[in-house]
């Protein structure tokens, strides 16, 4: 009798890449070989796109900011200048938000920042 050098392990192994490989089309979804070959591709644009996401969403953020604070009459950077000049310690993330979503809040948040970009070429 041959001796079993492995037992389910390449079973199991096997099975947990076709299943991974679920919904891809033809062979890369039935063959071993071809469905590792993809599932591999897959995890690996996979781990890409979720670097891509954050960097797409404070670009986002960004554009967001800018466009309200041009509305309130500053640049992006003069706006995130006086911020850091006024001590207001907010993301990105938020103020995008509030840019959206509450106009008014976002238009103290900029006062302050003109307030403290005066104050500071003043002095």
């Amino acid at each position: 009798m041959p001796r079993a050098k492995r037992g389910n392990k390449r079973l199991l192994k096997r099975k947990g890449i076709l299943k991974l490989a679920r919904g891809y089309r033809g062979t890369k979804s039935k063959l071993y070989r071809h469905a590792k070959e993809q599932v591999q591709r897959s995890l690996n644009f996979a781990f890409t796109g979720r670097k891509l996401k954050k960097r797409d969403f404070r670009s986002l953020w960004i554009v967001r900011i800018g466009a309200a604070s041009r509305a309130n009459g500053l640049s992006y950077s003069q706006f995130m200048h006086g911020l850091k000049l006024a001590n207001i310690g907010l993301d990105r993330k938020v103020l995008a938000d509030l840019a959206v979503n509450e106009p008014a809040a976002f238009a103290e948040i900029t006062a302050k920042a003109k307030v403290a970009l005066e104050s500071s070429r003043a002095a």
